[in-house]
């Protein structure tokens, strides 16, 4: 029974360590947008580097993105590579 759960845990590590590669891979393409009320651009950063400063500062990531939506900021996901094309996650500092 001591066995199966380093297992378990070794296979939870391997799922995050994988999630995290594909969000970097695919973050080249794809960057994090804020804008305030008047629709400028405050924040434009590639998703790679929003991962990297997530797992590197946590708390700092979460004081931001709490800063932005209280500050009627919208925060999107876009992806470069089609122009044109919808924002993959809008999160509307309004509508929270």
């Amino acid at each position: 029974m001591s066995e199966s759960e380093p297992e378990y845990a070794r296979s939870a590590v391997d799922s995050v360590v994988d999630a995290v590669r594909g969000l970097v891979s695919g973050g080249v393409n794809r960057r994090v947008v804020v804008r305030d009320s008047k629709d400028d651009v405050v924040l434009e950063v590639p998703v790679a580097l929003g991962v990297v400063a997530a797992l590197a500062a946590p708390v700092a990531t979460t004081i931001g993105a709490g800063v932005a939506l209280v500050g009627k900021c919208e925060i999107k996901l876009e992806d470069r590579r089609r122009p044109g094309a919808q924002p993959a996650t809008t999160v509307d500092g309004e509508q929270v």
